[in-house]
């Protein structure tokens, strides 16, 4: 009598194959279900919906005409004419190009300088760096307050200068329509020069030190050494450092709140306060959005090369 074992040997297979396919399973789902993605999910949601969500319904509602209240009646781009129609909108954005220069420009300068000083191993360096890198511990808001008793004509330098004799000297800053917006410069770069400063102390000291030991073998000065070999090869680090400043720059809001109040009139006007001002206690809030979007272009523009180069950068390291 013959014993048919094949239907025995296929459930075995089956159940074997089962099980095989339930201890593959396992895996996967505690790899969907760790806590890390258990507790990141609920803020990759609402980070989600509060940034891109609310991005998408500006550039919505600046295609229409809406005032205090959204509507939906769409214009078309009516509100960007109306936009770049608008004085003020223009002298926020020529603003905004001599600040962000001035800014990056001065802030670059100042802290190459610190750091290469910084890097000559001079004594309590540690306390020198502390001291430089203080004012970034610092709210823009407190920052722009400071400046402000500083520069106050009544209260500030002008009035110790007077004190002291010097009536001539006048720092009424603040009140010129056509230097306020250079106090935001002074402001900024005083609280940026420090982190400036050790971006480029840290590009400095991962230089080898044997290429600086051959050039000083042929002779070269440390002023050649740092304009001809050390400086070209912090490219990296200036780079960076320029898109964080423009982008710190564009942002602006705090410190020409604190500081100015875009004032006098609106000399000192930024898009950002440009923007703030017209959505919030004029009612604009389509051209408002208008604004934003403008703004939020401006920062893609300087962030997506950014980006790029970075890709491409450890694509090629990694090469």
């Amino acid at each position: 009598m013959e014993v048919d074992t094949s239907r025995g040997l296929n459930v075995s297979l089956k159940s074997r194959d089962g099980a095989g396919s339930t201890k593959s399973q396992r895996p996967r789902r505690k790899r969907y279900l760790n806590p890390a993605v258990i507790t990141l999910t609920p803020s990759v949601i609402v980070l989600t919906i509060a940034v891109y969500v609310f991005i998408g319904w500006s550039v919505l509602i600046s295609f229409t005409n809406s005032k205090f209240a959204p509507n939906y009646d769409f214009v078309g781009l009516a509100q960007y004419a109306r936009l770049w129609n608008s004085d003020r909108w223009n002298v926020a954005v020529v603003n905004l190009g001599l600040f962000s220069v001035a800014f990056m420009l001065i802030s670059l300068v100042i802290g190459l300088l610190l750091a290469i000083f910084l890097d000559q191993k001079v004594r309590a360096e540690g306390t020198l760096r502390m001291i430089y890198l203080y004012p970034m511990a610092v709210s823009l808001i407190v920052t722009g307050t400071a400046w402000k008793w500083i520069l106050n004509p009544g209260l500030g330098l002008e009035m110790l200068f007077h004190e002291i004799g010097w009536t001539s000297v006048h720092v009424n800053w603040l009140i010129d329509p056509k230097m306020s917006v250079y106090t935001l410069v002074i402001a900024a770069v005083w609280q940026t020069a420090g982190f400036v400063m050790a971006i480029f102390l840290a590009g400095l000291r991962g230089v080898d030190a044997d290429i600086v030991k051959a050039a000083q073998m042929e002779g070269a000065g440390t002023t050649r050494i740092y304009l001809t070999i050390i400086i070209p090869m912090l490219r990296s680090s200036v780079f960076s450092v320029i898109v964080i400043l423009i982008y710190q720059a564009v942002r602006s809001f705090d410190l020409v709140v604190a500081l100015t109040n875009g004032g006098p009139g609106f000399s000192s006007d930024l898009p950002t306060t440009f923007m703030y001002n017209l959505t919030f206690s004029r009612g604009q809030l389509a051209q408002g959005a208008a604004s934003s979007v403008m703004i939020l272009l401006v920062v893609i523009v300087i962030i997506v090369p950014y980006l790029y180069s970075e890709f491409k950068r450890e694509h090629h390291d990694s090469l």
